[in-house]
């Protein structure tokens, strides 16, 4: 990517260095533009852009400022008119805890009453995954939501609590009633590899024109680019890793289904070593 001789996104050509699925950037565009959050949270939660009056990132950084792997915080948390908590996090490498990972997050927020207060005032917490693989791969969705339900009769137990999960993988599975609010129009955005791509996403649409226009300003500051390029190398390293355990977790339980495999024949060798022993004893008594 050349921004030095591309002066606006209108006319930005090539490969996007740092895209939306770069966690740095998808925050800071988030943490940024107020527009840009409040259209994304009412796609993804089927809400009316006018009812959102407010939207305050509760765990801001300093953006451009130097920060490790442990002090970076993943997840946005936001508070939504004061009356919902959102919070979303785009992952790219599959650590297979997302599950569980998501509930914590989710649950940390949903721990927010003080001493006196009524548990009937706790605000509704909503969690949404951007994910760039099948959370489950024998149940692949583009937009899944899991809430709390009465196994049996799958009457709601409380509205106040739900998951969402967004695989950017599998954009092809989006319904009728995704594309009707443009979940895979935002999807088809944070995937976008060029300029010329984005652009043609975004074409007509205010929101995305608003979004993909805040990535090209945010690639054009050397400051974040900075921070960017070391998320994008942390992020390459923990994907390698991940990869590296995967494989040998792989090979471990390969060899123990071997393992398990050559001790169930040789039970079935020594049982029937024994059998052929005992036909043997009872036909040396005749």
């Amino acid at each position: 990517m050349t921004l030095h001789t591309n002066l606006s996104f209108e006319t930005a050509t090539g490969s996007i260095d740092y895209p939306f699925t770069n966690d740095y950037m998808f925050r800071a565009i988030l943490q940024k533009d107020k527009q840009v959050l409040k259209a994304l949270i009412a796609a993804l939660l089927h809400l009316k852009k006018e009812s959102i009056h407010d939207v305050a990132i509760t765990n801001p950084i300093e953006l451009g400022a130097a920060i490790s792997d442990k002090d970076f915080i993943l997840d946005i948390r936001v508070n939504l008119n004061n009356e919902q908590l959102i919070d979303l996090e785009m992952q790219m490498s599959n650590e297979y805890n997302w599950s569980e990972r998501s509930i914590s997050y989710a649950a940390r927020s949903f721990d927010q009453l003080n001493s006196g207060e009524e548990y009937k005032e706790v605000l509704p917490v909503h969690s949404i995954g951007f994910l760039n693989f099948t959370l489950f791969e024998d149940q692949p969705e583009f937009f899944a939501t899991y809430e709390l339900r009465n196994k049996k009769t799958g009457h709601l137990y409380s509205s106040k609590f739900s998951i969402h999960v967004l695989d950017l993988t599998r954009i092809d599975l989006a319904t009728a009633e995704d594309q009707n609010y443009e979940i895979d129009r935002w999807a088809k955005l944070f995937k976008a590899k060029t300029w010329e791509e984005l652009r043609m996403i975004a074409k007509n649409n205010p929101d995305l024109l608003q979004a993909s226009n805040d990535l090209y300003t945010v690639n054009a500051d050397e400051i974040i680019r900075q921070q960017a390029r070391a998320r994008a190398d942390a992020e390459f390293w923990e994907r390698n890793k991940n990869a590296k355990i995967k494989r040998l977790e792989d090979t471990i339980i390969e060899q123990d289904n071997t393992i398990a495999e050559n001790q169930k024949l040789l039970a079935e060798k020594d049982a029937e070593l024994l059998r052929l022993q005992k036909e043997l004893a009872k036909l040396k008594q005749l």
